[in-house]
């Protein structure tokens, strides 16, 4: 289960999601569903189409359990396999 102690050891893909803060203040505030995960990027799912996002560029605000988490891109910025723990 998902929790904000635990979310970046976690799975984005069918997450929503905002952009907080960018290097790029055009993205500030673009929000969607997240539909594909790679090593560096999000591919979100928005109301004016599919972007593709860095995730290191970012921070990204998740809600889980009505609770708003804030995550630093580059804390996450791992393939998602790495990332949740398959690699040892």
């Amino acid at each position: 289960m998902i929790t904000a102690d635990n979310i970046t050891s976690h799975e984005f893909i069918g997450l929503d999601t905002e952009i907080t803060q960018s290097t790029n203040p055009q993205v500030v505030g673009l929000n969607g569903r997240i539909i594909n995960e790679t090593k560096s990027m999000f591919t979100i799912n928005t109301d004016k189409g599919v972007k593709s996002i860095a995730k290191s560029q970012n921070i990204w605000k998740f809600s889980i359990d009505n609770q708003d988490v804030i995550v630093d891109g580059t804390k996450i910025a791992k393939r998602p396999f790495d990332r949740i723990g398959g690699k040892k």
